[in-house]
């Protein structure tokens, strides 16, 4: 029997989210002054995309943009064989920078540790915040999300999962 599926964010939803999320980000940093964004390749660059746009929209200026690939940063990479590495693209100075990580969805916090990692090999932030679009708990490392789309309470068996029409994505 399939296991059935539950949306949790519409379109329109997300749109509404990640527009709140560019909101509390702009709030917290008072305004996009020696602000980045930088996605966690897959999911997260998209979303990174897309609050970059919201962000431009609000303040009228547009905050550099990267994306980060965790393959070789993953505790887990001798158990999941051979993964497919893809390309790091950060084309600014990270030092002294107020960084926002942005991931799809924050489970374990390894994705994350990854992540940061990755960043610091990469320059030193002046500090690194997270946001995702949904939370679903079963933190493994201590790590929380400062801007969060969704919090969505999951057993340990369900699985969330993002997806995007990419010719239909919310910008």
């Amino acid at each position: 029997m399939a296991k059935a599926e539950t949306v949790i964010l519409d379109q329109a939803g997300i749109a509404r989210a990640l527009t709140r999320v560019a909101h509390e980000i702009l709030e917290n940093n008072k305004g996009a002054e020696g602000l980045a964004l930088v996605g966690i390749r897959t999911g997260g660059d998209l979303l990174a995309k897309m609050i970059c746009r919201r962000i431009a929209d609000i303040e009228g200026t547009e905050v550099p943009l990267g994306t980060v690939d965790i393959t070789m940063y993953r505790d887990d990479l001798a158990a999941r064989g051979n993964l497919p590495v893809g390309k790091t693209e950060i084309p600014f100075l990270l030092d002294g920078r107020k960084v926002v990580l942005v991931d799809d969805v924050l489970y374990t916090g390894r994705t994350i540790r990854a992540a940061m990692d990755a960043l610091m090999d990469l320059g030193r932030p002046s500090c690194i915040q997270l946001s995702v679009l949904i939370d679903r708990g079963h933190r493994e490392l201590p790590i929380r999300a400062d801007y969060v789309g969704r919090n969505v309470p999951t057993s340990a068996e369900e699985k969330i999962e993002v997806r995007f029409d990419e010719g239909n994505v919310p910008v």
